[in-house]
């Protein structure tokens, strides 16, 4: 540790959004001393094993107003934001330091290069041109406030030790100690819960199936809908369309204790009355009357190996045998089946939770606390989280560029 005890700024959490804050800071005001503490080993963590090692930068939504739709918490407070820094300006800051980005037909931005490395070693050059000072293995165990700013007591390399800084920025995620200073320090927290995560769903018309996937299907889970690609895995339900459903019913999931009834439209933009119409159709064509119905699907967006087991309860019949009352049921099925969630799984190695320290509580101007002058948050320590796709990434960028531009200010 540097025998400097007394700093200008110092940054908790050498992530995404503490590395973005600080060298916005410091390069806004070079005469600052900034300094980085990391409770890691290494710094951005998170940036090297996001998109399979890729990193998914952010993501190519260049409109404020479409981008927080993105969000299941913090949209309202991050419009404004996004007005003051958004995808673009995070693609011009990485091209500006060498680094480019690319987009996908999805519209995820990943570096040219697929490689997360560029982007940690890119955000660790800018650091060091700086300037700014990181710490890592160390970390932050209490704060206390006092007519010059902040007293810190950290441990580091199995030593205690104090710091004093002028202006404070916790960065350091979803972290249950940073929590429990920032109540200390008379903040509220909101409860962190799990949010982007997978669906156990035991069933036996999914059985066997892992693999298959259904491109545009529509989940209602109690009051929440979503849309978008569906896969079925070993244990259940996974891809956009429900990982949207776990993120904007986080916490109506956590009060079910992850278990839930979910119905499932596996025809996406087909109505009940519109798939029956279809129904009808099929059977009452000549060629098909004598053709099994497990083997001559009616709707080409269902997989054959999926079709023949939602329709197993019609077993060998022809199209031509089917009564209206199984044409109806067959419409149900597939229009509004009955599954069951039964437990949550991990989005890859990604852990996003929603909550954190409640919004009402920060000038999204400046990222500084409303109660305590020199106390600034940014990234995920917030009560804010995005659907996968950068999301989350970019709020970081956001929050830290806004709060570098405050944090440069002289006390």
């Amino acid at each position: 540790m540097s025998a400097n005890l007394n700093w200008d700024v110092v940054i908790t959490g050498g992530g995404p959004a503490g590395f973005f804050a600080a060298i916005r800071c410091a390069e806004l005001n070079p005469q600052l001393k900034v300094l980085i503490v990391e409770k890691a080993s290494q710094t951005l963590g998170k940036v090297l094993i996001s998109g399979g090692g890729r990193c998914n930068v952010t993501h190519a939504c260049f409109e404020p107003a479409e981008l927080v739709g993105f969000y299941p918490r913090g949209a309202n407070e991050l419009r404004g934001a996004f007005t003051r820094f958004q995808p673009k300006d995070t693609l011009k800051w990485f091209e500006a330091r060498g680094v480019k980005l690319k987009t996908e037909a999805d519209r995820r931005m990943f570096p040219s290069t697929d490689d997360a490395r560029t982007i940690a070693n890119g955000l660790r050059e800018a650091a060091q041109a700086a300037g700014i000072k990181v710490q890592t293995g160390t970390a932050l165990l209490a704060v206390e406030k006092n007519k010059n700013g902040f007293r810190l007591e950290l441990r580091g390399a199995g030593k205690l030790f104090n710091l004093q800084t002028k202006k404070l920025l916790l960065a350091t995620g979803s972290d249950a100690k940073t929590q429990s200073l920032v109540q200390a320090l008379g903040h509220s927290i909101v409860q962190p819960v799990p949010s982007l995560f997978t669906f156990n769903v035991k069933d036996k018309r999914l059985d066997g199936l892992a693999g298959v996937s259904v491109e545009n299907v529509i989940l209602k889970m109690d009051t929440i809908t979503t849309q978008g690609a569906a896969l079925i895995t070993h244990w259940g339900l996974s891809g956009p369309a429900v990982l949207k459903c776990s993120a904007w019913g986080a916490r109506i999931l956590f009060d079910k204790k992850y278990a839930s009834p979910l119905t499932v439209n596996w025809l996406g933009d087909h109505t009940f009355d519109s798939a029956l119409a279809i129904l009808h159709s099929n059977k009452d064509w000549k060629e098909n009357a004598r053709k099994k119905v497990a083997t001559q699907p009616a709707f080409s967006q269902i997989p054959l190996r999926l079709w023949k087991q939602l329709t197993g309860f019609i077993g060998e019949k022809n199209w031509g045998d089917l009564s209206k009352a199984e044409l109806r049921k067959l419409a149900q099925e597939l229009t509004a089946g009955e599954f069951r969630i039964q437990g949550k799984g991990i989005f890859k190695e990604e852990f996003v939770v929603c909550g954190g320290v409640k919004l009402s509580e920060v000038d999204f101007k400046t990222m500084q606390s409303k109660l305590i002058p020199g106390l600034f948050f940014a990234g995920e320590v917030l009560d804010i989280d995005g659907l996968t796709g950068g999301f989350n990434f970019q709020s970081a960028w956001t929050t830290g560029w806004l709060a570098g531009n405050a944090l440069a200010e002289n006390v």
